[in-house]
């Protein structure tokens, strides 16, 4: 378990899960972002995902909230946000997670060693933390935003198993915090795919205190702009981590597409090319094959000229490029030099489009034996 707390009441933004069976603390966030209600704390715990539970799984997050309110003194149940990543369909007990968040209030603590535990306790199936931080100056003040975030496995947000908590000491309005979280969404959580499998859980939660002391962000402006910038790098920053960390993953694959005469469909074709299984086992395999790049681009939905179309493989660590195909037709390339480049941590795949100057990134990752290994017992 974990818990994050502020003193002060924090305005907070949240994007959440378009799965159409949704976990009990996803419902119960949402009705708190929603309601504009001002918040203090967030309690989190992994294992059980509090999903499919029916009444039993609301009453569990009343409680939860109830003990986190009463422990931390002073705020209502309704300023507690809630958090659960895990196995679906099993109910949470409620003497140990009362009991949890007990410790958790009375060994709160300001130190980074603290964020860490805090982070490594909502990992499931993750490999290594996810954590990011930055520090920008907004009209002279130094303002602070840092996130923390797990996901691995039923990775496919559509806003993985993912949940992300972001702070910021910035005084900001909350109809622009979340004008910025839901902006910023659409190309860094959203663009992320491991499996294709987008989850009943997926939270992403900003909380704003307004500690920094900044001249309130109330408008659109240079202001909100430069925190708008801050806060995509630090969600960009966690949506790679995630990806790369995918269950089994040896390496991350992050799609690039160039000369897209729409933003929508260089999103729609770079995902497509991250959510191909058999794109994915070519990046595993470290075979050039191209054409199943070029398949995924085809069947993406977006119209494009496929003879007008340059492809590379890039190795995303030394910037190593090769062409694989234009013309229509496969370039002159060395299989051996390919492989080398697919055999990077990093791979970019680059589609340019040659129909516009609209670009965008998807993130994801190779699918390997060992994805199967993790998710045939995960259960059992």
């Amino acid at each position: 378990m974990a818990m994050i707390f502020s003193k002060e009441p924090c305005v907070v933004a949240g994007c959440f899960t378009k799965n159409v069976v949704k976990a009990a603390p996803v419902i119960w966030d949402r009705q708190i972002v929603e309601s504009g209600e001002k918040v203090h704390a967030v309690v989190a715990n992994s294992g059980i995902a509090n999903a499919c539970t029916g009444s039993e799984g609301m009453d569990i997050c009343s409680a939860t909230a109830s003990a986190a309110a009463e422990c931390l003194g002073g705020i209502g149940a309704k300023q507690v946000l809630l958090g659960s990543t895990g196995v679906i369909g099993m109910q949470i007990p409620l003497e140990k997670i009362r009991l949890g968040v007990k410790t958790l209030a009375g060994s709160l603590d300001e130190s980074r060693e603290a964020a860490n535990r805090a982070e490594k306790a909502i990992m499931t199936t993750d490999t290594r933390p996810k954590e990011v931080s930055c520090t920008i100056e907004i009209s002279g003040t130094k303002v602070t935003i840092g996130g923390m975030a797990k996901g691995s496995g039923m990775i496919h947000p559509n806003m993985c198993t993912m949940l992300a908590y972001i702070t910021t000491d910035a005084a900001i309005d909350r109809a622009l915090l979340q004008k910025a979280l839901s902006a910023v969404v659409e190309d860094s959580f959203n663009m992320i795919s491991v499996d294709g499998d987008t989850s009943t859980n997926d939270t992403v939660l900003v909380l704003a205190n307004g500690l920094a002391g900044n001249a309130p962000i109330t408008a659109e402006g240079r202001d909100y702009e430069l925190f708008l910038a801050a806060l995509k790098a630090v969600c960009e920053k966690l949506a790679k981590e995630m990806a790369a960390d995918g269950e089994g993953a040896s390496k991350l694959v992050e799609s690039v597409v160039t000369g897209a005469d729409t933003k929508d469909n260089a999103r729609i074709l770079a995902k497509s090319v991250v959510c191909s299984s058999l794109t994915k086992a070519a990046m595993y395999g470290c075979d050039a094959n191209w054409g199943r790049v070029l398949c995924a681009l085809g069947y993406s939905g977006a119209s494009f000229d496929p003879e007008k179309v340059s492809l590379y493989f890039e190795d995303g660590l030394t910037g190593d490029r090769m062409l694989i195909y234009e013309n229509g037709k496969a370039a002159d390339y060395s299989e051996d030099d390919a492989t080398k480049i697919l055999k990077s941590t990093h791979v970019k795949v680059i589609s340019d489009m040659h129909m516009g100057s609209e670009e965008a990134r998807a993130f994801g990752c190779d699918l390997t034996h060992k994805y199967v290994d993790i998710n045939a017992d995960y259960r059992s």
